[in-house]
C-alpha cells in the first residue's frame, strides 16, 4: 500500500425502488468497514462487500425511515455486528418499520439501535474516527457522519445536490432542517458528501448554488 492511498474509501449501493444510497465505507489500512443505511436489497449489499474485500464491523444509521433502515437488523444479525445510530428520537421510526414496509412495498424489520448516538459522539471504522452530528429536521433523530481528514460526510436525507430533505412526514420540521444545515454542515467547509438519494456533491457547492439553502436564498 502506497502513501497515496486515502484512509477512507466509499462505495454507493443503490437499494430499494426508491434508490436510496446505501453506502459502504472502509478503512483502507485495516479493510474494516461499516454499512450505512441498509434499507433493502441485502444480496446487492453483500455482493458489494465481497467485491470490496472488506470485513464489516458495524451498521450505521442516519435515521429511521424505511428506505434507510428497513433491513438493518437482518443484515446486522447475519454479519454478527451491532447497529449504531441514529439519535434516540428516531426510536419512533425504527419501531414501525414493518408497518411502513407494507405501505411502501419494502421489507421492514422493526428494531432498536444497539447504540443511540448524540451530537458530539464519534464512531470508529477500523482505525478511522468519524464525528457524529445530530441534524434534526427531516426526522427528529437524524444524524450525519463526518470524517474530517478525508473531507467526507454521509448526510442521509438532510441535504441533496440541489435540494434538501422533505419535512412533511411525522416529526419533520422545515425550520429545524434549515438550521441543521446552516449550523452543522456549512461550518465543515468544502466537504464532499454522499446524500441519501441522488448524486454526491460538496457543501461548498450547495452553499453557493442550492436554491433552498444557499447564502443568497436564505438572505432573500
Amino acid at each position: 500500500m502506497t502513501t497515496d492511498t486515502p484512509p477512507l474509501r466509499a462505495a454507493i449501493i443503490p437499494v430499494t425502488a426508491i434508490e436510496q444510497n446505501c453506502t459502504l465505507i472502509w478503512c483502507t489500512k485495516t479493510m474494516r468497514a461499516a454499512v450505512i443505511d441498509p434499507g433493502g436489497d441485502l444480496p446487492r449489499i453483500k455482493a458489494a462487500i465481497a467485491q470490496a474485500g472488506v470485513t464489516v464491523e458495524k451498521v450505521l444509521l442516519t435515521h429511521g425511515h424505511i428506505d434507510h433502515a428497513g433491513e438493518a437488523r437482518p443484515l446486522a444479525d447475519e454479519l454478527g455486528v451491532k447497529i449504531e445510530g441514529p439519535h434516540e428520537d428516531d426510536r419512533f421510526w425504527l419501531a414501525r418499520l414493518e408497518d411502513d414496509g407494507r405501505n411502501w412495498g419494502i421489507r421492514g424489520v422493526n428494531t432498536e439501535s444497539d447504540r443511540w448516538l448524540v451530537d458530539g459522539d464519534t464512531v470508529t471504522v477500523g482505525e478511522l474516527t468519524l464525528d457524529v452530528y445530530h441534524t434534526p429536521g427531516h426526522t427528529a433523530g437524524h444524524v450525519i457522519f463526518h470524517h474530517a481528514p478525508s473531507r467526507f460526510a454521509q448526510v442521509g436525507d438532510v441535504l441533496f445536490q440541489g435540494s434538501v430533505g422533505r419535512t412533511d412526514l411525522p416529526q419533520g420540521n422545515h425550520k429545524q432542517l434549515i438550521e441543521s444545515i446552516v449550523t452543522k454542515l456549512w461550518p465543515l467547509g468544502d466537504t464532499h458528501f454522499i446524500p441519501g438519494h441522488g448524486k454526491p456533491s460538496t457543501f461548498a457547492h450547495e452553499r453557493q448554488h442550492n436554491m433552498f439553502v444557499s447564502d443568497r436564498a436564505l438572505a432573500a
